[in-house]
C-alpha cells in the first residue's frame, strides 16, 4: 500500500491538449506502472522539485490499472512549468488524498445526473468513467456539459466517440454563446439544467465555477430536487491536504479531511465562505 506523504517519482508519458488553456498528462512511475491506487473524486499532490507543487484531481477512473491522467488548466507558476513539459519529464506524485465520491454507496443502483462547466468535468470524468465499467451497477447516465465555446470543452473526442456511443450515456453539450461551426445547444448551463426539465429520482454530481454552481442549485432545486441528492467537490480548496496547513478550512470541516466530495446538505449547514 502506497504512503500518501511519501512521494514516488513519476514519468510523463504522454501530453494531450485538450483546449487553448487544458492539457491532460498521463503518468507512470519510472518503472512503467500506475502509481497507487485511488477511488473517484480522490486528488494527486504533482510536484516539480525547485517549482512547487499542487493538489489536482485525478481524472482518470480507478478501472484504469495502467497510469493516472491529470487534466490541468493553465493559471498559475506549477500549472505554467507542467505545460511546458514534454514526454519523458519527471515529476514527484503523491497521495491519494481527500474523500471520494459514494459510488459504492449513494449512488449504486441509481440514475445519474452530472452537471459539469469548463474544467469543471475533470474530475468527474474519472467518476463518468467508474460507472460506465461498472453500468450493470448503476441506472442511466445524463452528462450536462458546458463551456464558453467548443474549443473550450474538456475531453470533447472521447465524450463524443464513446460516451456518445454508450447506450447508458445521454450527453447534452452547450456553449454560452453562439459559434459557426456548432449547432448544438447554445446557453448557460444552468438554463440548460432547468430546459432540459429532469426528473427528480436523479442523483446529481455538480462540478464548475462557483457561480455555475450557485445558479445550477437553485434551478434543480427549482425542478424539485432536494440538496441530499446533490454532490459537488470542492478540490480547487485543498493545499497540503493532510490539514495540517488549515487554509481549506471552511467553518468546522477541512476540505482536505471531510472532503473534498460534499453532499450540498453538509455545505449549507457552513458559513457562506466557499
Amino acid at each position: 500500500m502506497s504512503e500518501p506523504l511519501i512521494p514516488i517519482v513519476g514519468v510523463i508519458t504522454d501530453v494531450r491538449i485538450d483546449t487553448p488553456d487544458v492539457k491532460t498528462f498521463r503518468v507512470v512511475t519510472v518503472d512503467g506502472k500506475k502509481a497507487f491506487e485511488h477511488k473517484p473524486g480522490q486528488c494527486a499532490m504533482l510536484s516539480i522539485p525547485g517549482i512547487g507543487e499542487a493538489m489536482f484531481s485525478i481524472t482518470s477512473s480507478p478501472t484504469n490499472t495502467e497510469f493516472m491522467e491529470f487534466s490541468i488548466k493553465k493559471c498559475g507558476c506549477v500549472t505554467e512549468w507542467l505545460h511546458s513539459a514534454e514526454v519523458g519529464q519527471q515529476i514527484t506524485i503523491r497521495g491519494p488524498y481527500g474523500n471520494a465520491f459514494p459510488v459504492d454507496t449513494a449512488f449504486k443502483g441509481k440514475d445519474l445526473l452530472f452537471v459539469a462547466g469548463g474544467i469543471g468535468l475533470a474530475p468527474l470524468r474519472s467518476v463518468i468513467n467508474y460507472v460506465r465499467h461498472y453500468k450493470d451497477q448503476y441506472g442511466k447516465i445524463d452528462v450536462v456539459y458546458g463551456s464558453r465555446s467548443k474549443e473550450d470543452l474538456v475531453d470533447y473526442n472521447e465524450i463524443i466517440e464513446e460516451w456518445q456511443n454508450d447506450p447508458q450515456v445521454s450527453v447534452h453539450l452547450t456553449i454560452d454563446r453562439e459559434q459557426e461551426g456548432w449547432d448544438g445547444h447554445v446557453g448557460f448551463v444552468p438554463n440548460y439544467v432547468k430546459e432540459l426539465n429532469f426528473t427528480t429520482d436523479k442523483t446529481v454530481v455538480l462540478c464548475g465555477p462557483p457561480i455555475m454552481i450557485k445558479f445550477t442549485l437553485e434551478g434543480l432545486k427549482s425542478l424539485g430536487f432536494s440538496q441530499t441528492q446533490i454532490f459537488t467537490t470542492m478540490e480547487l480548496k485543498m493545499k497540503c491536504g493532510i490539514g495540517k496547513c488549515g487554509r481549506c478550512n471552511i467553518g468546522s470541516k477541512y476540505v482536505c479531511k471531510d472532503g473534498p466530495v460534499f453532499r450540498m446538505d453538509q455545505l449549507s449547514e457552513l458559513p457562506d465562505e466557499y
